[in-house]
């Protein structure tokens, strides 16, 4: 053959080399694993943003935040897009307000007089939280139980027992520092517990304590469990203690706990309520807390459904009842239903 039919022979080979080297470098051709971290077969979609993972701080089991947490949870997973929640087993208000404060926590659920210390820097918090609300659940009522009626008949009687305050950390024991403070009795006049409620019960039961405090949305599951095996002495708070817990202590309010909330409960119990919040640091975003607030309320039947005392989570309740300025988020979804939002309740970032 000519040399120069050979040399043009070779020029060929070799550019159809170059091409076909060039055309599988780009990802036109079947490239092993590693190229590029793409994958060999034809067709695969790159995989879907795994959604935000969120956490619900609730209380414990023996409550209703756990389980209203938890309807929450399921309401977010099957009607926000892009988040995934989480309800979780807390000591309750006060150490909720310290996870939303530290991002352990995106939400939390927290009595009232807890949300009014948490953002003023009272109390349990050396400093102040900046908190803001979604929307508020139902009253905390108070429950003072014991399961001897000859022992314990009134509130001054606790002087001089042994109490069960609630557990560290949670709003009934803030509750019951602050309640029975107002009243001059302090926990230099009994012997101090500091258990949940389920240990409550269980301590109830076997005499270990005199008297088990509650602050608890009514009726609540650990003391119909008590129900079934004592006859309860659920104490009523006279209107002389009342006036004065209400006069210092203005987030609380008097309520009743009507004659048969509970099995063996045959008469009306006068005491003491708060009411309960979803609460949110101020650095969620306006979507995330909008979307929250718009499926909850959209679908309140489904917690309803787990927890009848929901059916006081209402947009109007929310502005007659919370403590920390709203979230933006929450203002919006009032805004779209036509509810006003009073100066007190609008955050200083809208202002």
């Amino acid at each position: 053959m000519h040399s120069k039919a050979v040399k043009k022979i070779l020029v060929l080979v070799l550019t159809l080399g170059l091409l076909s080297a060039f055309v599988v470098g780009c990802g036109g051709g079947s490239a092993g694993p590693d190229a590029g971290g793409g994958s060999s077969q034809e067709g695969q979609t790159a995989p879907s943003q795994r959604p935000e993972r969120i956490s619900i701080a609730t209380g414990g089991t023996g409550g209703t935040y756990y389980p209203y947490g938890g309807a929450m949870a399921d309401i977010i997973n099957k009607y926000v897009d892009g988040l995934e929640a989480a309800a979780e087993v807390t000591g309750a208000s006060v150490e909720n307000a310290r996870l939303l404060d530290s991002g352990d926590s995106a939400i939390g659920l927290l009595m009232n007089d807890v949300v009014y210390m948490a953002v003023n820097g009272e109390g349990a918090f050396d400093k102040a939280i900046d908190l803001r609300t979604l929307f508020v659940m139902y009253p905390n009522i108070m429950h003072v139980v014991s399961v001897d009626a000859g022992k314990v008949n009134s509130i001054s009687d606790l002087k001089g027992k042994k109490v069960s305050v609630g557990a560290p950390g949670s709003g009934t024991e803030t509750m019951s520092s602050e309640v029975l403070g107002a009243l001059d009795i302090t926990y230099d006049d009994f012997s101090v517990f500091r258990l949940s409620f389920a240990e409550n019960t269980q301590a109830l039961r076997d005499n270990v304590i005199d008297v088990g405090i509650w602050s608890v949305g009514a009726p609540t599951s650990s003391i119909m469990d008590l129900v079934t095996t004592h006859q309860p002495n659920i104490i009523s708070f006279t209107e002389d203690e009342i006036s004065k817990v209400t006069a210092a202590k203005p987030y609380y309010n008097r309520t009743v706990i009507p004659a048969g909330t509970y099995d063996k409960q045959p008469e009306d119990v006068a005491t003491l309520a708060v009411w309960n919040s979803v609460i949110v640091h101020s650095r969620m975003s306006e979507d995330m807390a909008y979307t929250i607030v718009k499926a909850i309320f959209d679908n309140i039947q489904d917690i309803i459904n787990v927890y009848p005392g929901a059916k006081d989570t209402t947009p109007e309740n929310l502005i007659s009842a919370a403590e920390a300025p709203l979230h933006p988020g929450a203002i919006k979804y009032l805004e779209e239903i036509g509810i006003d939002v009073p100066e007190r309740l609008i955050p200083p970032e809208m202002k």
